[in-house]
């Protein structure tokens, strides 16, 4: 017989709850980040909350995978390279996750193989359910371990990537339906995001795939306790309504998700549309009402910036503007930081070959941001835009690969070693200003497997005393995460400072070079860092280097308005694209750029 009050009442045992988001009718719609919101609303609300995001392909993992069909690899400290959502996590909760935030069907089966191998079956006939099913299993109920603190987790969130009806989805599906079966419904929610698209022709919104979505859950075996629906408009409480009734779902379950001009919008809308108060109630959470004032504080730099300017990104892969997108994130988080407006300007750096090409794509740039990349396309770009940045004294950022084209330019245009290269691009150079480490030699000529082998994760730096990135970071030691496997020559390293390209910042033992920096008397920010300091910046914390080039770029965008002012010649390309008109921000309210550039501007 059923005990009608077990099903009625949340369960005694302090046990983690699950709360699984899916996504429907088609991708892209936003799965993870509105799994991050919901994760920060918890958080604001005193939960601690725990994510991770599970991947149908059979990859391993994304670091192998080409960045136009993928998107960025998003590193962990632990050195994981996880999927991009990883980083919207990370970002919206302000917390580091560890490789355990990120699982894909090839680390499933690559288990579940490994263990039929050495005989762990026991000559079972190893199928997807139970033995795939239960890996799944295994791996979502990883994260409910204590903490090092000893802490277990409030809530734990798994992001389910793919669309509902897609086959590689199903093992992940089927197993978390047999999550709520193990654990009881009372302790186990699942969130379907989808579409409410409207047909132009007819006028009309349309619920139907929605409803086809839920239907395809439901043949599953899940019943959806909340539906996030998706829509570029308003949607009346009619439509909402009939959702609620053809799907099965509480009326106040029914949660409307408007395209929005920033993703900072989307926890303040889940929040007005009551989806945390529904499942904190849902799941018998003990809760407080929302914080909202830090990130009250970031809406307000959001959309009504004092300043405004133009930072170009000088990549590969331009196209696609997920392959930076921690990059593009942390830059705008410098113009949080600094009361800005940034502009991004997105430039392929095979147009940046030749000085009339770099001439062309970054004349009015306030700023220029080189990020990492692999391969031979678009490193001679890349060097060309460093040297347009240099002689025009543009602030610059280089990451990684950008660090790597940043020395190959200074020992080509300043040492005069014009064959100057990385031994990447150009093996017999006659000058490897830039070299593989030794440690992936072996990986390289063909004696090892390339996924997962490089320089990963988080490595500490001693930071020259003095130096514009001490300053910047305002100590001497720092940790960054990496992704590499070629350094800077250290025979070179000398000859690069006798023409004003130091390094100041190494590994502790002095071995690798971290940063290199032009001096202040040669350019006003002018800074490279071998690591990917991107993937720590937050939204309401932004990453120092980041900050320093948006506030450099500000400080540019100034003088040249006041040169402006005062008659002085301006160099063409040098003055600021935008720097003498007005523009609405996000908020709706005019920015005059006259005023933002004067040196009367607020400099917070």
């Amino acid at each position: 017989m059923i005990n009608a009050a077990s099903h009625l009442q949340p369960t005694q045992v302090p046990v983690p709850r699950h709360i699984f988001v899916t996504g429907g009718v088609v991708s892209s719609l936003g799965k993870g980040l509105t799994a991050a919101s919901l994760g920060r609303l918890l958080r604001a609300r005193g939960i601690s909350v725990v994510m991770q995001k599970l991947d149908p392909y059979i990859n391993v993992d994304p670091g192998t995978m080409n960045p136009f069909q993928h998107g960025e690899v998003f590193v962990t400290d632990d050195g994981s390279e996880t999927d991009l959502d990883i980083g919207h996590y990370e970002r919206f909760l302000d917390v580091n996750l560890s490789g355990k935030a990120n699982a894909t069907t090839g680390q499933v089966y690559s288990t579940v193989i490994a263990k039929e191998r050495r005989g762990e079956y026991l000559g079972d006939t190893v199928q997807v359910i139970p033995h795939i099913t239960d890996e799944i299993k295994r791996v979502m109920r990883a994260q409910a371990e204590p903490d090092d603190d000893g802490n277990l987790p409030d809530v734990i969130i798994t992001e389910i990537g793919g669309t509902v009806g897609d086959i590689e989805s199903q093992p992940f599906l089927e197993a978390a339906r047999q999550v709520r079966a193990d654990l009881g419904r009372d302790n186990v929610a699942f969130v379907h995001v989808s579409l409410i698209p409207f047909l132009p022709a007819a006028g009309e919104l349309k619920t139907k795939p929605t409803q086809h979505s839920v239907a395809s859950l439901r043949n599953i075996g899940i019943q959806p306790d909340a539906l996030v629906l998706r829509t570029d408009r308003h949607l009346p409480e009619g439509i909402k309504g009939k959702v609620a009734l053809m799907c099965d779902v509480d009326r106040d379950a029914v949660v409307e998700c408007k395209d929005a001009a920033s993703i900072y919008e989307v926890p303040p809308t889940l929040h007005r549309e009551g989806l945390d108060a529904y499942l904190v109630q849902r799941l018998g959470l003990t809760f407080r009402d929302v914080d909202w004032t830090e990130w009250n504080s970031l809406l307000e730099r959001v959309h009504a910036p004092k300043h405004r300017l133009e930072v170009a990104l000088v990549g590969k892969y331009v196209d696609l503007h997920d392959a930076y997108l921690s990059v593009s994130e942390a830059i705008r988080h410098g113009g949080f930081a600094n009361h800005a407006r940034v502009d991004i300007r997105w430039v392929a750096s095979d147009v940046c070959e030749t000085p009339e090409g770099a001439q062309r794509a970054l004349a009015g740039v306030d700023a220029i941001v080189v990020p990492g990349g692999f391969g031979v396309r678009g490193i001679e770009g890349k060097v060309g835009a460093l040297r347009w940045a240099r002689e025009h004294r543009v602030p610059t950022l280089g990451l990684c690969l950008g660090l790597q084209c940043m020395v190959i330019e200074a020992a080509r245009n300043l040492l005069g070693l014009s064959a100057a290269s990385s031994t990447e691009m150009e093996p017999e150079t006659p000058d490897p200003v830039v070299a593989t480490m030794d440690s992936q030699r072996q990986i390289l000529h063909g004696d090892g497997n390339l996924g997962g082998t490089m320089r990963l994760g988080s490595y500490p730096a001693v930071l020259t005393e003095g130096s514009i990135v001490a300053e910047t970071y305002g100590t001497n030691e720092v940790s960054e995460r990496h992704r590499h496997r070629f350094e800077v020559n250290n025979d070179y390293r000398e000859r690069l400072a006798s023409v004003g390209l130091r390094v100041s910042g190494t590994s502790p033992d002095g071995r690798l070079t971290e940063f290199v920096e032009l001096d202040r008397s040669q350019h006003p920010y002018y800074v490279a860092t071998q690591a990917h300091p991107e993937f720590r910046s937050r939204p309401t914390r932004a990453h120092p280097l980041f900050a320093a080039l948006v506030r450099a770029g500000l400080d540019r965008r100034r003088e040249v308005y006041a040169s402006h002012r005062r008659g002085e010649h301006v160099v063409p390309g040098d003055e600021p694209a935008e720097c003498f008109t007005t523009a609405s921000s996000d908020s709706g309210d005019t920015i005059n750029y006259a005023d933002a550039c004067s040196d009367d501007a607020d400099n917070e």
